[in-house]
């Protein structure tokens, strides 16, 4: 193992420097680099294939709740942006524009997109007009511009990809139903699919996204003790609708508005994955959401037999329908553990002359690094079951730090010794006013209200900045 651990010196410890340490690790597992354009990414083959793992789950999750898929413009008319004010001046900071087509100056200019609500909202206002056309449930796969000034791979971009969706409801109930439906949807995701615990709640009025009524989110905490947005649903009302004149006839051919949602997960989200599974010696991937499960070394494979036995091996993985691959280069087993163990690989089988003789395979854990001994004819379905209790467990460790890193405070004080000591979230009374949050976060390190969860605890009477009466219990914490 040691002779091992020379092959990844690259990769600074996690707790020595985290920032360097998930650079390092972005850098070694081969995830992304940036581009020739300042703040944009290359998306490399091994990042970009967790991000189509993402899709295909997600996608399927959208479906079945009956989501359809389209596809809307990159460019929106600078028009069409000033039709919704709150949402232009949100995003105005961010915004980056093209003024110019070929050698002609345009005569309006247009944003490239950095969210599309005004341009939903276009299409619907000149094809809904009957009860009959509601409710639309729709999302876009793509990317979006936002012209950051501060970029980190992954976790902020100028260019990121993601999937928006949107939807347009009769009713007020209906629209609520929807925006919760998906919070839960990218929860369960999130939670099963890539072993992250979460918070989850309602975004205070400071912290909801630009132009809705009511923003949910789902937190992630990462090891640094620092959190991350990882998806939102927005309630938008009638505020987006109305300013586009979307209106339905009913059965009575009376007009009436309707009632929007928005909701987004991005490549954000592969940041949180590095960030909570990953050590020092790289990416730990968790079984459901690795684009390899299992990459299948041979032992002394210059010796007869041993490649023949780990092409079988690898087809009788392939054809019971895991994702395998056979690493047959001429490179030393010590740097054949390395670099799978830096691409987050979640096991190996390894397989030489003394394994074919035993009848045996050794299957090793990327996360325990606990060896396995499976007899040959019983990998097919033993892998499955290693698989899945490292699924389980790998959740079941992150909830533990999770919850561990879990802290209350009832006075201002308490709020910043708790967080210096042990980094995560806090919970905390609060009063309900704007000037308290940007209080807190100026004293506290900039630590700010990441929800106010549906289950209320009740911690004091009284708010942990001013002392006034308490409205909500919230979770605050540092963020990225």
């Amino acid at each position: 193992m040691a002779k091992e651990k020379k092959l990844v010196q690259s990769i600074t410890a996690r707790d020595e420097d985290f920032a360097q340490w998930y650079t390092d690790v972005v850098r070694e597992a081969k995830l992304c680099d940036y581009s020739g354009v300042k703040g944009c990414l290359n998306y490399l083959p091994n990042g970009y294939a967790i991000w189509e793992n993402i899709q295909q789950d997600l996608d399927k999750r959208f479906k079945e709740s009956g989501v359809e898929n389209v596809y809307l413009p990159v460019l929106i008319p600078e028009s069409l942006l000033q039709k919704e004010a709150d949402h232009i001046e949100g995003f105005a900071p961010e915004a980056a524009w093209v003024t110019q087509g070929g050698s002609e100056p345009l005569q309006e200019k247009f944003c490239i997109r950095p969210t599309s609500e005004t341009l939903f909202c276009d299409v619907w206002s000149k094809t809904v007009q009957s009860y009959r056309d509601l409710p639309k449930v729709w999302n876009q796969w793509c990317s979006v511009l936002r012209w950051e000034k501060t970029t980190r791979p992954f976790l902020r971009s100028r260019e990121f990809l993601w999937q928006e969706g949107h939807t347009i409801h009769a009713t007020y109930e209906e629209a609520e139903e929807r925006t919760l439906m998906m919070r839960d949807i990218y929860y369960n995701f999130i939670q099963d699919d890539l072993a992250i615990p979460l918070i989850t709640g309602r975004k205070t009025e400071s912290e909801k996204f630009a132009g809705a009524q009511d923003t949910y989110t789902v937190e992630a905490l990462m090891h640094d003790g620092q959190a991350l947005q990882s998806g939102t649903s927005h309630f938008f009302g009638n505020s987006f609708p109305d300013a586009f004149n979307i209106k339905y006839a009913d059965k009575n051919n009376e007009l009436h508005s309707v009632y929007e949602t928005s909701w987004g997960l991005s490549t954000r989200i592969i940041g949180a994955i590095i960030m909570v599974h990953g050590d020092d010696d790289g990416l730990v991937l968790p079984p459901r959401i690795a684009p390899v499960q299992t990459r299948v070394i041979p032992i002394a494979q210059h010796k007869e037999g041993v490649l023949d036995k780990a092409r079988e091996i690898l087809d009788a993985l392939t054809a019971a329908g895991y994702k395998a691959k056979l690493d047959d280069s001429d490179k030393a087993p010590g740097w054949k553990f390395a670099e799978q163990e830096i691409l987050g690989i979640p096991t190996r089988i390894e397989i030489g002359p003394k394994d074919i003789e035993n009848g045996q395979v050794v299957v090793v854990r990327r996360d325990t690094r606990e060896k396995i001994v499976v007899p040959i004819d019983e990998i097919a379905t033993r892998l499955s079951e290693i698989l899945e209790t490292m699924q389980k467990e790998m959740f079941e460790r992150a909830k533990a730090f999770r919850d561990e890193r879990i802290s209350s405070a009832t006075t201002m004080e308490e709020m910043g010794r708790k967080f210096s000591e042990k980094p995560g979230f806090i919970k905390a009374m609060w009063c309900g006013g704007e000037a308290c949050e940007d209080e807190i976060k100026a004293q506290v390190g900039g630590m700010t209200s990441r929800c106010i969860p549906d289950e209320q605890e009740h911690l004091s009477d009284t708010c942990v900045c001013c002392g006034k009466p308490a409205k909500h219990m919230v979770y605050w914490g540092r963020a990225y």
